[in-house]
């Protein structure tokens, strides 16, 4: 797979069957993933791979805290905007009535949307789960460079014949995370992301991108 189609191929995907995925795979993954562009050489993520035993424990976790219904955890980050401005108000909009549309979910039926985004805790059935925090102290420059490894990643798990998911989600129980993990106390849980291979009995549209013209412009001398 040359790198062209691992970018065009990597989409979110939601459902995973129970298939392991080798130990060695993950390894080679996250080792050349650390050769991502980082400002100064600070690589300033931290990465923590559950599966197996701890990884049930944190579904179980989270899936009890969901059925409470707990309230989500005191946010360390802002994940979007509070006033989206026009065109990414609309994007996202479209992005929500593609996805509860393709499950048969209508808009006004809340407690079906809450079923869907549950499934988030669950890793959507995915048998690996990888969390990646950041320092407390770090800037907008380093948390962008975590987004470059995060790339880098889902780009290598699909060379390797695997599908991702990263969900900002897990933030929101960001102190159920961190009972099964104990991560230090300066470190700030970004995102998971479920790792595994695709269900590909279940289908849901892939949203698509703006056009080139509407992203960029080419200044030409």
């Amino acid at each position: 797979m040359d790198v062209y189609e691992a970018v065009t191929s990597r989409r979110a995907v939601r459902a995973y069957t129970d298939r392991q995925v080798p130990g060695e795979v993950l390894k080679r993954v996250l080792a050349a993933a650390a050769w991502s562009p980082s400002a100064s050489n600070l690589q300033p993520w931290h990465v923590y791979v559950v599966t197996g035993g701890p990884l049930a424990e944190l579904k179980k976790r989270a899936g009890e805290r969901v059925v409470a219904g707990d309230a989500w955890d005191e946010p360390e980050y802002e994940q979007y905007p509070p006033a989206l401005r026009s065109p990414y108000r609309e994007r996202r909009a479209a992005f929500g009535e593609q996805r509860y549309s393709a499950l048969g979910i209508q808009r006004q039926d809340l407690e079906a949307r809450q079923r869907a985004a549950a499934a988030n805790w669950d890793c959507f059935g995915a048998p690996v789960a990888l969390f990646c925090y950041v320092d407390r102290d770090m800037g907008k420059p380093q948390w962008s460079d975590v987004g470059m490894y995060l790339q880098s990643v889902m780009l290598l798990l699909r060379t390797e014949g695997l599908h991702s998911c990263a969900q900002m989600a897990w933030a929101k129980y960001h102190k159920t995370v961190a009972e099964v993990l104990a991560p230090p106390d300066g470190l700030i849980l970004f995102c998971g992301m479920s790792i595994g291979f695709e269900d590909v009995t279940v289908r849901h549209p892939r949203p698509a991108r703006a056009p080139l013209t509407e992203m960029v412009e080419f200044v030409d001398g």
